[in-house]
């Protein structure tokens, strides 16, 4: 019985080490399997991670939230992720992350870092604050809180680089670059500057076509709100008003119908209350670019006088000087806010009749010289003045309403404080606008009055230059006013081209703009160089001007986040800013931007792809312009020429051949018009171009 009983113990201590193996081998096994389902999830997330667009990482989160038996916590936290995913991809509105992110610097996805998704949401977090410090005046244009911003982006980025080392959109916030996706062939004959003008071309020409064709919605918008969208075509100008592209135009004028057709816009101006820089956007930079497309179209005339009116029965007034001034930085078609501290004209004013400058411009309208030339008199006497401490013969930012004294009603007279994000009219706000008013107005009435402030401040800013201080001077001093006045030679280098005159061709040659220098110097070192540097920032980072950008006012800015003072600790000197100004300033012969008093000399009628034009003379009796097309066959094209005076003219072509040159064509033309105002003035000419071969096109009145 003992010996049965023993057995039977040692049968059932048997079993017992059986069952233990088994439920160990069971529970290896399920470990094993927990592992490799740990795993499987795991390397789904790290292909989403590494992804270098967000739609590909999308789909590799929904195959995921497919997969059988997900823990509940993490099929919650990727509902979460690809709901804020798919928000980033298709919301309409495309910053709408900004508000929170200005006041948390981060926004929060509600997934926990225990998540095994949480490092997918570093490479937005970081995006989202970077486009938000781009954006916000109030923390780029002050170097602590925007180092603040940069910090923390940074932060982000390098976590996800840690954790997702393939991904090149996240290395290329951290200085690596991406691309070039496109490469052109090298062609006999052409010339640097051709070879270089050409790349930045038909690069910016893709960054184009790419935000009509992906980013444009059904109402004509961009995703960055009607305020901001309208910005863009004052970097498409190169080609938009340079050249003829069907493509570019149509949604150009698109956009501009349907802006205008919105409700607040109904009456010609918008009925949204803020500052004169806001609200003048809405019209300014939807009629504007449609006076140089579409220049006969009566409807955009109409809508360029209406500013007029306005401007004339609603916004403006005889202070208590007797000068006529706008009454306020804030007012709608409608209404005028006279807040004493907002009650101020400003240097940004000129934007509320932009596209009426312009049609005075071309026509010399009478009625248009009594309003403006008696607005410009006030700023003028502005100018002159010394009250509150101001230099004489210093344009003040701001004008006060019904006293007419100097600045606003902030301490300083250099900060009118008129603005809730101050740093908007802080000197010298937008002084550009206001020195192109004057000298436009000087050329229209001719009176030399109008030029005293824009030459008081080119002597001014050149005694600066000849002997900078060696300490930082103090705010409001001549030399602290002298010290931001680089826009200063914009206009002056217009006065030049317009008049001739040399008497600031020191301060032009010290502030080194490069077609400038060219076209007076025939320094073309520096202008191959230039466009090298353009044609090289738009060779790299795409997706930085196109995908990645939130803002639709900030397209271009990407490359500003490796400058000095930047989202690294050093520099990126390999990573240029484009330079759409250089490109629209070569193509046209105009020596400064396309806004205020443009001087483009010539719209080439062809589209701007496999073509270079240089223009090297733009006078009122003779053009000239070199040109290469990189095509293989004959191109047929015309062009049209806008600042050439009444008469007869005799058009050649001829190809350089060595250190000469063979005439290939010549023709003669008619310019039209009865007074140097006449719009009529515009010419049309058609000619032909040989393929691959440096060409000189020349015209002069006979």
């Amino acid at each position: 019985m003992e010996s049965v009983v023993a057995h039977g113990q040692g049968k059932s201590g048997w079993l017992a080490v059986v069952v233990w193996a088994v439920c160990g081998l069971t529970v290896a096994l399920s470990a094993t399997q927990t592992q490799a389902k740990d795993d499987a999830i795991q390397a789904v997330i790290q292909q989403a991670g590494n992804a270098d667009n967000d739609k590909l990482r999308l789909d590799y989160l929904r195959k995921l939230q497919k997969q059988p038996g997900l823990d509940e916590s993490l099929k919650e936290d990727l509902a979460k992720l690809i709901t804020q995913i798919d928000r980033w991809l298709h919301e309409e509105r495309l910053n709408y992350f900004g508000r929170e992110v200005s006041r948390e610097k981060d926004f929060d996805f509600q997934i926990p870092e225990s998540s095994q998704l949480y490092p997918l949401t570093w490479l937005y977090r970081g995006r989202m604050v970077i486009w938000y410090t781009m954006e916000s005046g109030g923390v780029w244009s002050i170097a602590q809180r925007r180092r603040e911003f940069f910090d923390i982006a940074r932060a982000f980025f390098e976590k996800a680089a840690r954790a997702f080392p393939e991904n090149k959109v996240v290395r290329m916030y951290l200085g690596h670059p991406t691309g070039p996706y496109k490469h052109y062939e090298a062609v006999s004959g052409a010339p640097e500057w051709a070879v270089y003008q050409r790349e930045g071309l038909e690069r910016l020409v893709d960054i184009i076509e790419w935000w009509i064709d992906n980013r444009m919605q059904e109402n004509g918008e961009y995703g960055g709100g009607w305020g901001d969208d309208c910005e863009m075509w004052r970097w498409w100008a190169p080609v938009l008003i340079g050249f003829d592209s069907p493509k570019i135009t149509r949604a150009q004028a698109r956009f501009s119908a349907a802006l205008m057709a919105q409700p607040h816009m109904k009456l010609g101006y918008t009925t949204r209350m803020t500052d004169v820089e806001h609200t003048a956007e809405d019209s300014a930079d939807v009629i504007t670019p449609m006076m140089h497309l579409d220049p006969d179209n009566d409807l955009w005339r109409k809508r360029a006088l209406r500013l007029a009116e306005l401007m004339e029965v609603l916004w403006t007034g005889r202070n208590e000087r007797g000068f006529l001034q706008f009454k306020s930085t804030y007012f709608t078609v409608n209404k005028v806010d006279t807040n004493p501290k907002r009650a101020c004209d400003t240097v940004y004013h000129p934007r509320a009749v932009q596209p009426t400058l312009l049609y005075w411009q071309r026509t010399g309208d009478v009625n248009l010289t009594r309003l403006f030339a008696a607005w410009m008199d006030t700023w003028v006497d502005a100018a002159a003045r010394t009250e509150r401490g101001k230099p004489a013969g210093i344009l003040p930012t701001a004008i006060h309403w019904p006293d007419g004294r100097v600045g606003g009603l902030g301490a300083d007279w250099w900060d009118p404080r008129n603005h809730g994000e101050y740093t908007l009219y802080l000197y010298p706000s937008a002084m550009s606008l206001m020195t192109h008013t004057l000298l436009l107005t000087h050329h229209i009435t001719g009176k030399a009055k109008y030029l005293e402030p824009i030459r008081s401040m080119a002597n001014t800013r050149l005694k600066y230059l000849r002997a900078p201080p060696k300490k930082q001077p103090a705010p409001g001093t001549e030399a602290w006013c002298a010290s931001k006045l680089g826009s200063i030679s914009s206009v002056i280098a217009k006065y030049r081209f317009l008049t001739g005159n040399t008497e600031f061709d020191e301060l032009i040659a010290k502030e080194r703009s490069p077609y400038v220098r060219f076209r007076l110097h025939g320094d073309l070192g520096s202008l191959v160089s230039a466009l090298r540097n353009n044609a090289e920032a738009l060779r790299v980072n795409f997706e930085g001007y196109t995908s990645e950008v939130r803002y639709t006012d900030r397209v271009l800015r990407f490359p500003a986040l490796f400058g000095k003072n930047g989202i690294l600790s050093e520099p990126v000197v390999t990573i240029h800013t484009p330079n759409p100004s250089l490109l629209y300033s070569t193509v046209t012969g105009d020596p400064g931007s396309a806004g205020y008093f443009p001087l483009n000399a010539v719209r080439w009628l062809t589209p701007p792809r496999n073509i270079a034009a240089l223009v090297t003379e733009s006078g009122s009796n003779q053009f000239t312009a070199e040109l290469f097309h990189f095509g293989e066959e004959k191109r047929s094209m015309s062009a049209e020429f806008y600042l050439l005076n009444p008469g007869k003219y005799t058009l050649t072509i001829a190809s350089k051949n060595g250190g000469g040159q063979k005439l290939l064509a010549t023709d003669e033309f008619v310019v039209e018009g009865r007074s140097p105002w006449d719009s009529l003035r515009r010419t049309r000419v058609f000619f032909e171009l040989p393929p691959r071969k440096p060409c000189v096109l020349h015209i002069c009145c006979r």
